[in-house]
């Protein structure tokens, strides 16, 4: 799907989108067990700095009303893994 306002990706918090840029699109992980993607896993190819500059390639693409809200989806995640 496209990664722009368009797309679902703005949808998750950086965590999983970092992870699944990293490992994947993997079932069970990031993905509904079973589910089958195309995904590859950049990890061997890319540091992990160098993954955050795609994210943050992949956001400076969005209007500020939608990286507001994923900014908001983003929070929200990190509140609820520390508690």
């Amino acid at each position: 799907p496209p990664h722009d306002q368009t797309g679902h990706t703005w949808h998750h918090p950086d965590g999983i989108l970092l992870g699944v840029i990293k490992e994947g699109l993997v079932p069970g992980k990031y993905a509904p067990p079973g589910y089958r993607s195309d995904m590859p896993a950049f990890g061997g190819a890319l540091t992990d700095e160098e993954i955050r500059a795609v994210l943050a390639y992949v956001k400076s693409a969005w209007p500020p009303d939608i990286r507001k809200l994923q900014l908001e989806v983003d929070r929200r995640s990190r509140e609820g893994s520390s508690g």
